[in-house]
């Protein structure tokens, strides 16, 4: 059976949670929370070909870049495709353009709503339908 996921990549707790508790509003989905790169792969190791998954990921954290971890997921046969959207709080002007050039769906600066993000990834969702 096929699954509807959000995975959240976020190292500030706070955030995830706000986060988190946004996408609990969202029809049918399964909400995982990973503190970092390393803990996002090993979340996405039980990802399923039918599975309808988008991703929201910080760029900077504690143990990658937000960028390597895009990189490393369209690498992925498997992952490719996937939906993801970034956030960040650096104030750096290059980054949505770099996004941009890799194909993210959509960047939101810090602070950004929680509702608004969660918003989006139902739209994401909705746009991938699942398969059986």
């Amino acid at each position: 059976m096929s699954r509807r996921l959000v995975l959240i990549v976020e190292d500030s707790r706070d955030l995830a949670a706000n986060l988190e508790i946004a996408c609990t509003a969202i029809p049918n989905v399964e909400v995982k929370v990973a503190m970092g790169a390393a803990q996002a792969w090993a979340l996405l190791e039980d990802v399923r070909p039918a599975d309808s998954l988008v991703i929201v990921t910080d760029m900077r954290l504690p143990d990658a870049d937000g960028m390597d971890l895009i990189k490393g997921m369209q690498q992925q046969p498997l992952l490719a495709h996937t939906p993801i959207i970034a956030v960040s709080g650096d104030a750096d002007p290059s980054i949505p353009r770099e996004l941009a050039k890799l194909g993210v769906n959509a960047f939101y600066k810090k602070p950004y709503s929680p509702i608004a993000v969660a918003r989006h990834l139902e739209k994401l969702l909705d746009a991938k339908p699942p398969t059986a």
